[in-house]
Order: C-alpha cells, then sequence, then structure tokens
C-alpha cells in the first residue's frame, strides 16, 4: 500500500525534501552518472510522494509549473526505489502524477523529457513522441506529450 503526497515546495518538511533528494541522488545520480539534480527547479514544483505503511520514500515525482520548462505542465525525475522495480509502482506513480496534473490544470496537455528506453512505457500511458531524440546528460532522451482530454 502507498500513502500519496501531493505538496508544493513551500508545504515540504525537511524529512520529505531529504528523503526525496536521497532517492533522486541514489538512482539519477550514483546509476546513471553525475549531473546536477538540485536544478533550481523545484521551488517551483508540485511534489508527488509515494511513502509505503512504514513510512519509507518508494516513489517520488515532480511536476513543473506550466511556462517555467514547457508551455504545459511538466512531469520529471520520475523515480521508484530500485528494489520496488518491476511491481507496478512505477506505472502507478505516473498515473497518479498525470492525475494531479488534469486536476490542477484541467484542459492542458502533460509534457514531460523522457529516457528514449522508456519510450513504450510512457506510451502505455498515453504519452505519445514529439520531435526527434537528443541527449540530456548524456542520455538519450525523447520529448513526449500527453494531449488534453477534451
Amino acid at each position: 500500500m502507498i500513502h500519496w503526497h501531493w505538496l508544493r515546495w513551500h508545504d515540504l518538511r525537511l524529512d520529505d525534501l531529504y528523503d526525496a533528494l536521497a532517492l533522486r541522488c541514489r538512482v539519477f545520480i550514483l546509476e546513471q552518472g553525475p549531473y546536477l539534480d538540485p536544478d533550481g527547479v523545484d521551488r517551483h514544483c508540485w511534489h508527488l510522494l509515494g511513502r509505503d505503511e512504514a513510512g519509507v520514500l518508494q516513489a517520488y515525482l515532480r511536476v513543473v509549473d506550466p511556462g517555467l520548462k514547457y508551455a504545459e505542465p511538466s512531469i520529471g525525475r520520475v523515480i521508484s526505489s530500485p528494489e520496488r522495480r518491476g511491481t507496478g509502482l512505477g506505472r502507478a506513480l505516473v498515473a497518479e502524477g498525470v492525475a494531479r496534473c488534469l486536476a490542477a490544470w484541467p484542459g492542458q496537455g502533460i509534457r514531460i523529457s523522457a529516457q528514449a528506453h522508456l519510450e513504450r512505457f510512457y506510451a502505455g500511458l498515453g504519452f505519445e513522441p514529439v520531435g526527434e531524440p537528443y541527449l540530456e546528460d548524456d542520455i538519450p532522451h525523447l520529448e513526449m506529450l500527453l494531449r488534453s482530454p477534451r
């Protein structure tokens, strides 16, 4: 059972922030290579944290407000703990993030910068590729769009 917490930057507790940055560091930096993860955007985001029954952070994503990165809201920093991979938690996390975006910004699409090897995963959630692949932090990425459900 995962308990979802949808918080703005100023509503994050210190433990929330620490747990999110620790999980992001564990996967994005230790597994994928060095880059500057705290990029100055976190202060302008919603943060979705998924904690298990014991309160341990198992999943996280952030949603960048429309107009900061793209015209649409943008889901990013999508992560589930390595121990929970393959359990469907990643799909549940993104589905919860999409639902929160659609509630916060009705009538808008959602744009992401997905790692290219995850194209099928995101396509299974309704995202469509837009444009050509590109390198971001030396990892092939693809811009994808979930069109507004009108």
